[in-house]
């Protein structure tokens, strides 16, 4: 008889890093809290960073041996990941990033769930936080269906076989018999992987009761090019697997699709290049977004969208920069590729 497994694996924590300075020593911090009694290692995959982050980080290591540092030199987050995981000495894998912290349970009870339910690949909920009114409007927007499409790990599931999971408490030989990471996508990765477990017979498992403390991004220009390569590489998953994506996806691109139309239908009736009952047909074209922005507006007055009118405000405007720039990305993605699009909002700290 083969011997049983052990109550606490031990674990290897993985963080792909680049310009984080900000966020950095938060997230360092709450995994090296973390109460699990099993051993614990935190490797540190450090991108080409050029805020600081790199020398905080190897600071920070020269004064802790749970931290290790491997280094990647280019710009691509699924490479930085099968660095970190190949270089890892246990055999669960904890993916985290800088731009998130654990509760202080959150491994002990996610080695658990792997264990309880055989999964490979165990995730719970995103909760997202900001500080300021942007940041905080933003958060709203991930922690609501209407923002990021009801995604299971956004909120509102319940236990039980997901999609995805977010970030992901993965048993490391089943990353390795699919192959780890696709080094070839910026964005989605954590998605295409799960597929890729799934596709294989591994189940992956939603448990709501894990949470993770997400900062998202900060500001305008950031949030939007955030979301174009988001979108983008969506477009891209939807060229290499078709309907196999959920048709949530499916729902910012035709929104743009359908401004779009609206937009050309009106210019032709404004002008007089359609009257008569070819204007009224076509006028169809803009129930779409004459709903959608009835929806904006109604967002004024919803008291989940903020205490105050300017929060209010402030978390339509959301909402319709990640749906637009979502959308626009995804037929960008989707008609012409991804082409190697990254997400440049990375690019500052």
């Amino acid at each position: 008889m083969g011997q049983p497994a052990p109550t606490h694996p031990g674990v290897s924590f993985v963080m792909p890093v680049y310009n984080e300075a900000a966020y950095i020593d938060d997230a360092i911090d709450s995994v090296l809290a973390q109460h699990y009694d099993g051993d614990h290692e935190l490797v540190v995959v450090l991108g080409p960073s050029t805020d600081g982050t790199t020398e905080r980080v190897i600071e920070r290591a020269a004064t802790d041996a749970r931290l290790r540092v491997v280094t990647n030199d280019a710009l691509s987050i699924p490479l930085s990941l099968n660095l970190g995981i190949r270089a890892a000495a246990h055999d669960i894998i904890v993916r985290v990033d800088a731009h998130t912290e654990l509760q202080p349970d959150y491994t002990a009870r996610g080695v658990a769930t792997l264990q309880r339910t055989g999964a490979a690949s165990v995730g719970g909920l995103m909760v997202a936080t900001g500080r300021g009114r942007l940041q905080s409007a933003i958060a709203r927007a991930y922690n609501s269906r209407l923002g990021l499409g009801g995604g299971a790990y956004h909120g509102g599931a319940s236990e039980g076989p997901a999609e995805s999971a977010y970030l992901g408490i993965m048993q490391r030989d089943a990353l390795l018999a699919v192959g780890l990471y696709d080094e070839g996508l910026k964005r989605g990765e954590d998605w295409e992987l799960n597929f890729r477990l799934r596709d294989a017979g591994h189940l992956v498992w939603l448990d709501p009761e894990l949470r993770v403390t997400y900062w998202p991004r900060s500001t305008w220009a950031k949030l939007a090019r955030q979301f174009t390569a988001t979108g983008i590489w969506r477009g891209e998953l939807v060229r290499r697997l078709g309907g196999r994506n959920s048709l949530r996806y499916f729902a910012p691109p035709a929104l743009v699709t359908s401004i779009a139309a609206s937009v050309v239908v009106l210019v032709l009736q404004l002008t007089g290049v359609v009257t008569g009952l070819a204007s009224v047909l076509l006028s169809v074209v803009h129930v779409g977004p004459g709903l959608y922005a009835l929806v904006l507006l109604g967002l004024l007055v919803a008291p989940s969208s903020g205490q105050t009118f300017a929060d209010r405000a402030t978390f339509a405007r959301v909402i319709a920069v990640m749906h637009l720039s979502w959308g626009f990305g995804f037929v960008r993605g989707f008609l012409f590729g991804a082409r190697d699009a990254i997400d440049t909002s990375r690019t500052e700290s």
